[in-house]
């Protein structure tokens, strides 16, 4: 499925929590998503979302993989969720091991992924997170 370039505006964290679950209505597997923004704009907000509409876990117990950089959800359909913010250099994102997803029926969720795009082994779908003051943000599907 390809994705033509959309804009959303979403108010509260709720509201962007319930735009995931939408978008992941429309998506399939396999596919690598790129969360693109700067810190703060809702990035993992959108992230769970997403990963509670692939039915992947409940909001309540999806957290940002800062520190462990990948969590992993059984699925169906199985679901990687990146966290690449803490990662400087192209040789700590090769100790990933990313390429062994490249051919998995899975759905990749990549936060801060634009930092390594050219070197991600799939081409993502990318969606750019905007702050637009107070808790209102701008979230762009980038045409693929």
């Amino acid at each position: 499925m390809s994705f033509a370039a959309s804009t959303y505006h979403t108010h509260s964290a709720e509201e962007t929590i319930e735009l995931g679950r939408r978008l992941a209505a429309e998506i399939q597997p396999p596919r690598w998503i790129l969360l693109a923004g700067d810190l703060g704009t809702g990035k993992t907000t959108l992230a769970k979302g997403l990963i509670s509409g692939f039915g992947a876990a409940p909001v309540e117990e999806i957290l940002s993989p800062t520190f462990s950089l990948i969590h992993e959800y059984e699925g169906p359909p199985k679901l990687y969720h990146i966290d690449l913010y803490r990662l400087d250099r192209v040789a700590e994102l090769e100790t990933l091991g990313l390429e062994e997803l490249e051919d998995q029926p899975a759905i990749v969720l990549i936060e801060w992924g634009e930092k390594f795009e050219s070197q991600l082994p799939v081409r993502p779908m990318k969606i750019r997170l905007t702050d637009l003051g107070g808790d209102h943000r701008g979230i762009t599907l980038e045409a693929e």
